[in-house]
């Protein structure tokens, strides 16, 4: 999500100066690539540059392409062919092996529901998403729609800018299986020789970290979130110490006792809850509050094992059945063995081991992985071997 309230504050002071714009996005990949569908690139006229769609060397041209775009005032779509391995050729600038489409949409500032202001309705309240972008794989010259439809999940609200009144229905019907398989996926529409393909792209919530504590060690937790794009809340009882001032890049700074931080925030399952007040009493009662709660998966405590089981038998003590399903949810010492010894360390091995639990990853190292990075399983498109000689003819070089 931090990509996008990027492009949309870009977008916002574009408007503001009278710039033209384009959008260009990564809708479809082939082997590997630096960047995945759904990576987006906000371009002015003036050359002005949001977002990344590579790692870097594809930019160069893709500002062309959104240029010419632009000018033209139409969609389109370029295909970029990276799996030459010869050392002068681009696949091995690139250090990728794959084919990225890229999509270049300008942006209508006249039309209310342009791509960029449906990118807006996503990030208006807290709500899972589906955002649907249409785009003709099997011809460079068949028509690219672009994205076209918005299905916001707890509002049940719809957008549909497609011109073609039937594809309401099935767009629908594909969003609704995005919001139970909760994960992106693509789809071939039309008949042979019109088919379009649909890259129906899911968001979930972005991550909200709670930060029980306000002292000097949580501040740089606090700034390492916002770089990550999270929605963060600083909890503590200490007025002095819980202050907008000392974290400007927190969203919410609240001073509680920690028996009504839970009244003060809305939790779900992607709610992750730290314990860093260094203040044993203040944990105590918050973890108790968390055990209770279903709306929490994630809490960490900061501070030695030794700690957390003296807090399980004092909660234990007092009459409460603790069960290994509330145990598993806490995860204490909190972060990952990275070694870490300074606050800033520390709070890297904490976002760290929170990523992967919320991407369900073991953490391990990306050299002991024996599977492709990236899960391709839902990536593939089918061509006919004349669609597919069709668009490898016409592959975008990339000029330096």
């Amino acid at each position: 999500m931090k990509e996008i309230t990027d492009i949309i504050r870009s977008y916002e002071q574009a408007l503001v100066s009278g710039k033209r714009m384009a959008l260009a996005t990564v809708v479809h990949v082939e082997g590997s690539s630096y960047r995945r569908p759904g990576a987006r690139m906000l371009v002015t006229d003036d050359g002005q540059l949001t977002g990344a769609i590579s790692g870097g060397c594809l930019e160069g041209d893709a500002l062309r392409k959104a240029l010419l775009a632009i000018s033209q005032q139409k969609n389109k779509l370029v295909t970029y062919d990276t799996t030459d391995e010869n050392d002068t050729t681009l696949g091995v600038q690139l250090g990728c092996n794959g084919i990225v489409h890229i999509l270049f949409e300008p942006i209508r500032v006249d039309e209310p529901e342009n791509p960029i202001e449906l990118l807006k309705k996503i990030l208006v309240k807290r709500q899972n998403a589906v955002l649907i972008t249409l785009f003709s794989l099997h011809s460079r010259t068949g028509e690219q729609p672009g994205t076209c439809f918005l299905h916001l999940q707890t509002d049940n609200q719809i957008t549909c800018n497609c011109t073609d009144s039937g594809m309401y229905d099935l767009l629908l019907d594909e969003s609704n299986t995005a919001y139970g398989k909760a994960d992106s996926f693509f789809k071939t529409f039309g008949p042979e020789g019109k088919k379009l393909t649909g890259f129906i792209e899911y968001f979930n919530t972005p991550p909200s970290l709670v930060i029980a504590g306000a002292g000097n060690d949580t501040i740089p937790l606090a700034e390492m979130a916002s770089i990550l794009g999270w929605d963060i809340t600083v909890v503590d009882g200490r007025s002095g110490h819980a202050t907008p001032q000392r974290f400007p890049k927190a969203n919410k700074v609240i001073v509680t006792r920690a028996e009504d931080v839970l009244n003060h925030i809305t939790a779900d399952e992607r709610t992750f809850f730290v314990l860093m007040t260094h203040n044993y009493n203040y944990d105590l009662a918050l973890l108790k509050k968390l055990l209770l709660t279903d709306q929490c998966g994630y809490v960490g405590a900061l501070g030695p094992k030794k700690k957390l089981e003296r807090m399980y038998a004092e909660l234990e003590s007092d009459g409460m059945v603790i069960s290994e399903a509330q145990k598993a949810k806490v995860y204490g010492p909190i972060g990952l063995d990275i070694g870490a010894e300074t606050s800033e360390e520390i709070a890297l091995s904490v976002l760290a081991e929170i990523k992967a639990v919320l991407s369900k990853r073991a953490g391990l190292s990306l050299r002991n992985k024996i599977e492709p990075i990236h899960n391709r399983s839902d990536q593939r498109v089918d061509y006919t071997k004349d669609e597919k000689e069709e668009f490898l003819c016409a592959v975008q070089p990339v000029i330096p």
